[in-house]
């Protein structure tokens, strides 16, 4: 009898203690109720004790989770209708506000997450051109929409949007044909841009290296003069000091050289005095000095 009865109670300890601890994991969030009223709205990861039968514990997942809006039909700033299909990536932020706002229902919380996502797209889309939302703006419209949605989204309903995408929009047919036509038209106009831009830089290119060509040019020929300058000058001094040696002598080899510079051509015909100075080391030879 004693036996059944210390099982009895090491049964009862064990069930009690089973369910008076529990464990919240780190990518959960978890409340706390007592009878239904939220006692803890926020408990952190780890080991807890609660009142069995009295406290009830709701576990959430804190990860990023994916919510994808309902298609809507919206109209841009000069009234064009488009079909927009969106998404976004959102977290549980305040876990006590969550469950205050949805129950705890993560659909209800994804369900109004949604509207508040198309009410957005709305006002977004309504402010922009729709050559704008197609294609120019559709970053920075995201972009605003997400800032815009966590102004009120943490206070509400608890939680933080990451991001909001579209997946996909759908033009009228009368439509589509305008804005691909603008589309065109405007990476066209890019591109001749471009082209502009390439062929004015190609052309400060070419006269840069025209500039640097004339000024090696001049640089080369001022060198050359001044090396042709030194040139005749060092000539002149030897002519001149040879001159100054030997007098007669310069002047034969001067006449050397023109009598061999005049007659190295067979077919020149020279009529000359025979008495003038120029053949006069012909007739009379190098004086014996």
């Amino acid at each position: 009898m004693k036996n059944f009865i210390v099982i009895g109670t090491l049964f009862l300890v064990l069930v009690i203690s089973s369910s008076s601890l529990f464990v919240v994991k780190e990518t959960e969030r978890a409340v706390m109720l007592q009878f239904g009223e939220l006692v803890n709205a926020d408990i952190s990861p780890g080991l807890h004790v609660k009142i069995p039968w009295v406290n009830t514990v709701r576990k959430f997942d804190a990860r990023i989770q994916t919510e994808d809006a309902p298609s809507e039909r919206f109209l841009t700033l000069e009234q064009k209708a488009l079909e927009v299909d969106s998404y976004a990536k959102w977290r549980i932020l305040d876990v006590g506000q969550f469950y205050v706002s949805t129950r705890g229902n993560v659909s209800t919380a994804g369900s109004l997450l949604a509207e508040r996502i198309n009410d957005g797209l709305r006002d977004q889309i309504g402010a922009r051109t729709l050559i704008e939302v197609v294609s120019g703006e559709r970053d920075e419209l995201m972009t605003d929409l997400t800032q815009d949605l966590n102004r009120t989204t943490a206070s509400d309903i608890g939680i933080e949007v990451i991001d909001v995408r579209v997946k996909r929009i759908d033009l009228p047919d009368d439509v589509r044909s305008s804005v691909y036509d603008r589309m065109i038209t405007e990476r066209n106009r890019e591109a001749q841009e471009l082209r502009s831009r390439g062929e004015e830089l190609a052309i400060g290119i070419r006269a840069d290296a025209d500039r640097q060509a004339v000024i090696f040019e001049a640089e080369a020929y001022r060198d050359a003069e001044r090396t042709r300058g030194e040139g005749d000058a060092e000539a002149t001094g030897i002519y001149a000091a040879a001159y100054n040696k030997d007098p007669e002598f310069y002047a034969f080899t001067r006449s050397l050289n023109a009598y061999k510079e005049t007659f190295s051509s067979k077919g020149d015909v020279l009529l000359l005095d025979p008495d003038s100075d120029y053949f006069k080391y012909l007739k009379d030879g190098l004086p014996v000095q």
